[in-house]
């Protein structure tokens, strides 16, 4: 999903209409996999080594089952809150992901040493709520994940944020911003007309139980994230 191995990478959020790319995360079975890939997901996310409780999470096994599981053209991202650098690179060797989205505060230092010792793009989450926080880490990964977080860092909290704050502070930065936090079939138009990010996350917003997805739900979200794209000269 991010751009860092695509050639001349995304246009400018406010230069260009496009429709903005689409993840759905928190996977945790064979089936919800395959019907993010039929409903035309660009990405897929799975939850492994985090230190919270929560029905996303998957074991390294899976995870690196659920990766092998998806098709080319796909991207895999392993979303986590592991901090030390040797499990971080254990996990990127295990599992094999395209991307890894790092959840947790990380010095400038550690995502410049997890950068040179895996080969998986970086995507770093940050609190939507943070004032300056995004600004400070633009360019030190390959995307920022605005989102809406809990004490520990850790997303999947179904809550939203203001996303005319985030399409603000958006407009100031390089790295292509994926926009997260409470996004579901029925709010996600706006969303991407109000912030028009580089790419929509959505976990919680799409399932029928915890862990379990609504493919139904699935099918309508990824539908209405692409048809909303905002239009040159639109407010």
């Amino acid at each position: 999903m991010t751009p860092a191995h695509e050639g001349d990478g995304p246009a400018k959020s406010t230069d260009v209409a496009r429709r903005p790319r689409v993840k759905i995360c928190g996977l945790t079975r064979p089936a919800d996999v395959d019907a993010a890939v039929a409903a035309g997901a660009d990405a897929v996310g799975f939850v492994s080594d985090v230190p919270i409780e929560t029905p996303r999470a998957v074991d390294g096994e899976r995870a690196a089952a659920l990766v092998d599981r998806t098709p080319p053209f796909v991207t895999t991202v392993l979303v986590t809150m592991a901090t030390d650098p040797d499990r971080l690179e254990q996990l990127a060797a295990h599992v094999d992901p395209d991307a890894m989205q790092l959840h947790g505060e990380r010095t400038d230092e550690e995502l410049a040493s997890l950068a040179s010792s895996v080969s998986a793009d970086l995507l770093l989450a940050v609190d939507a709520a943070a004032g300056d926080v995004p600004a400070h880490y633009d360019d030190r990964a390959d995307a920022l994940v605005v989102d809406s977080v809990t004490d520990s860092g850790a997303g999947g909290t179904g809550e939203t944020h203001d996303w005319h704050v985030t399409a603000e502070r958006a407009a100031t930065l390089s790295s292509p911003v994926v926009l997260a936090g409470g996004l579901t079939p029925e709010n996600v138009a706006d969303a991407v007309r109000v912030a028009n990010p580089f790419a929509v996350d959505v976990s919680t917003g799409v399932e029928a139980t915890g862990g379990v997805k609504d493919h139904d739900a699935i099918d309508d979200f990824v539908e209405r994230a692409r048809t909303a794209a905002r239009r040159p000269g639109c407010p």
